[in-house]
């Protein structure tokens, strides 16, 4: 019986993928746009935390939005209300977007007008960290409810990302979450990656968040 060829595909998409995410990134580069893949699962409060980062950088930065979802646009209505520029997209199934995906829609967006862009991926703690889509920094929103233990079963997610906030700390007392763990497991994975702690509802811990974001607006765009 004749030898049967194997072909990686899942390697070969990647691959391919990483090289649409490098033309993003250097276009961004270009036009001088701060790019922001925010990342998390469903209900860990990804759009409170994006209209209340929004309103906070409007007065220096003009804000577009690219809402990435499976399907609806109720989460693009809200962040329209901001004034910021918004897109839909829609994955059409796919559980995350892609650097192809993420291209047409800054197509469809325009960069013109704008100076940081907010990619709200997919709810899913698998595949978007899995694929580079072009931007400047990956954040990643983790929420008290979720439990401290995400990093051991995701820990890609919390490798691949360049800060970490960890949503609703208004709801600590009643749910048994660890900070100290926390912070353990991510400091295994990705030691040098900052935790914020962070009520989106609140407001609490913002300026932290906003004061991190805005330091790495302005040494990205001294080297662009």
């Amino acid at each position: 019986m004749s030898a049967i060829a194997v072909k990686e595909v899942k390697e070969r998409v990647i691959a391919d993928n990483d090289v649409v995410a490098e033309s993003v990134r250097e276009k961004l580069k270009n036009k001088k746009v701060f790019f922001v893949n925010l990342m998390a699962s469903p209900g860990a409060g990804k759009t409170t935390t994006l209209v209340r980062t929004i309103k906070a950088l409007q007065p220096e930065f003009k804000v577009g939005v690219m809402e990435a979802d499976v399907d609806s646009k109720v989460d693009a209505e809200t962040v329209a209300e901001t004034g910021a520029k918004v897109i839909q997209l829609h994955t059409g199934g796919s559980c995350h977007m892609d650097a192809d995906m993420t291209e047409r829609g800054l197509d469809s967006l325009g960069l013109e007008d704008v100076d940081v862009v907010f990619l709200e991926n997919v709810g899913n703690l698998v595949c978007p960290a899995e694929f580079d889509v072009g931007a400047a920094k990956k954040v990643m929103i983790l929420s008290v409810p979720e439990g401290h233990d995400k990093p051991l079963k995701y820990p890609l997610m919390f490798t691949v990302s360049d800060c970490l906030l960890i949503n609703k700390m208004d709801t600590a007392p009643v749910f048994d979450f660890d900070m100290d763990k926390l912070k353990e497991y991510v400091g295994n994975l990705n030691p040098n990656m900052p935790i914020i702690p962070v009520s989106s509802l609140k407001g609490d811990g913002f300026d932290q968040w906003i004061d991190w974001l805005k330091s790495e607006i302005k040494a990205w765009k001294e080297l662009a």
